[in-house]
């Protein structure tokens, strides 16, 4: 039996050849088992058949066609979840650091969503976002911890996405960034793509999606700052990309260029602390706040005994 994947192209800055955009995809593994699925005319550009070597762009539909033993089979495991809130449709957790959000072709085990899947199975949470990505609804990056939406259903999936697409669901987060900022509050509207240069990052790019952030200081320091974020948009490292941007990066984000701090922390300093949000089953608003993580607790006492 035959299924077929749809990758629809976004957040590319310029045009990328069809086996290198497949080969970062999370259901592949390598570049040459993409170029060997293109040769046996398994993948298909606007429906059209295509050649590893044609260059795609923004807005084109790829479909590849595989047969169903293909699947990457995702193990329950029995992780600890720090659920903050629960009801028959929603679910959010406290994501630790060190954990990705979900499994990738290249690690499948520790995730949360294998932590997931030991609770409530497939069959309890939504497959909007396929068989790599049950129940996710939006992801935090590896070393950021916090809260994230959990969808058990498809109905309260595509609740939940409508409300961050309406800008009616809020995230918050806290940073510890480097140097200090002119204004006490400020929002930073800068659009945001793939950097061209190294796959692996974002940057600001004229012609990207539009990203705007939104910041206010808590507590300054000589050299750091202290501060609360909200994100209005939620593109793939969209807050770390935004202060570097600005030249203020995240302490101890060694992939945006942040300042190390004496103090060793899980990379990057930044916690998704703050969610609001409609609940499915009667409409009341939710709004979570969970405290400061150990990494941010550490920094603060430094910064405040050695930089005040």
């Amino acid at each position: 039996m035959i299924k077929k994947y749809i990758f629809n192209v976004q957040a590319l800055s310029e045009p990328l050849r069809l086996d290198i955009f497949l080969s970062m995809q999370e259901i592949f593994s390598s570049r040459s088992m993409v170029q060997n699925i293109i040769k046996k005319n398994q993948v298909f550009v606007n429906g059209k058949k295509a050649k590893a070597s044609i260059l795609v762009s923004n807005d084109d539909e790829i479909a590849v066609e595989l047969s169903e033993d293909f699947n990457l089979i995702i193990q329950p495991e029995d992780i600890m979840l720090d659920i903050i809130y629960e009801d028959d449709d929603i679910l959010v957790v406290n994501k630790p650091k060190n954990m990705l959000t979900h499994p990738t072709s290249k690690e499948i085990t520790g995730t949360l969503v294998n932590a997931l899947l030991y609770k409530y199975g497939y069959e309890g949470l939504s497959d909007i976002n396929g068989i790599m990505r049950p129940g996710i609804v939006h992801r935090l990056d590896r070393n950021t911890s916090g809260l994230l939406m959990i969808a058990k259903n498809n109905k309260a999936h595509e609740f939940l996405t409508e409300q961050i697409k309406n800008k009616t669901a809020k995230r918050n987060y806290l940073a510890v960034i480097g140097g200090n900022l002119d204004k006490n509050e400020g929002t930073i509207d800068a659009p945001i793509l793939r950097n061209p240069n190294k796959l692996e990052k974002m940057a600001v790019i004229e012609g990207g999606k539009p990203s705007v952030t939104h910041y206010r200081v808590i507590e300054n320091f000589k050299g750091y700052s202290y501060i609360e974020l909200e994100l209005e948009t939620g593109r793939t490292h969209q807050i770390r990309v935004h202060m570097a941007y600005i030249g203020h990066p995240i302490v101890n984000d060694t992939l945006y260029g942040g300042q190390k701090l004496k103090v060793k922390t899980q990379e990057q300093v930044l916690q998704a602390y703050k969610l609001k949000f409609t609940a499915l089953k009667n409409d009341d608003i939710i709004e979570l706040e969970i405290k400061p993580d150990n990494d941010i607790e550490k920094v603060l006492k430094y910064l405040r005994s050695n930089f005040k």
